[in-house]
């Protein structure tokens, strides 16, 4: 496995956990990742991403594992088409009765061909996927009310259940991006690279404490 020359860490601010990112991103990205959450249920979610040069994506992997069960997804984009394959041990669905919360559904999609011409994904709980639109788009130095509007594949997590969502970004200015997606509304701060600083209610970059 290769070693990655850069990384980012952020802090969940919205339950107790944390999420780790590895990347390279001198051609495109290629990023591996580690998140971690007490809410539903704990769990640890492991992730691999590659895009292409333009920062399209064309691979995730993701495996989501909590106490007696695991779930994979495998995400993959050829001739402008979304393929999904899935795997399951054990049963979330009866942890999360254990504790009072509804069924997650089961992994993955029945019909990749309702994502149409979707370029972006975006894993649940993963800051380091709004950085995919931000570079793709080159909202960092797009003129202020600039505005995109997407239908992205969407992963929830820690169910692994794909669907499409519509999600718009616009450029605000000075490293600031705003996040819209079903009636949600986030404006981030991103660094000079375009990954995210300050997430509201989801996430804050935390860095190495000065020596």
């Amino acid at each position: 496995m290769p070693t990655m020359p850069k990384s980012v860490f952020w802090s969940r601010i919205d339950t107790a956990g944390s999420d780790h990112a590895l990347f390279d991103d001198r051609r495109g990205l290629s990023a591996r990742g580690v998140g971690l959450s007490v809410d539903p249920l704990p769990y640890t979610c492991r992730y691999e991403l590659v895009t292409d040069e333009t920062w399209s994506p064309t691979r995730l992997e993701v495996s989501v594992e909590g106490a007696g069960w695991l779930r994979t997804l495998r995400l993959e984009r050829a001739a402008g088409q979304w393929r999904a394959s899935t795997a399951e041990q054990g049963d979330l669905a009866a942890a999360l009765r254990a504790i009072g919360r509804p069924d997650a559904g089961l992994p993955g999609t029945e019909d990749p061909d309702q994502f149409g011409d979707a370029i972006d994904v975006d894993l649940g709980n993963a800051p380091l996927f709004n950085t995919l639109p931000v570079r793709r788009l080159g909202l960092l130095d797009a003129e202020p009310g600039t505005a995109y509007r997407l239908t992205v594949v969407w992963v929830q997590v820690p169910s692994l259940v794909v669907i499409p969502a519509e999600q718009v970004y616009t450029a605000l200015g000075s490293g600031r991006v705003r996040f819209a997606s079903e009636g949600f509304t986030a404006d981030l701060q991103l660094d000079a690279n375009g990954y995210v600083e300050h997430y509201p209610g989801l996430a804050e970059r935390r860095e190495p404490a000065a020596r």
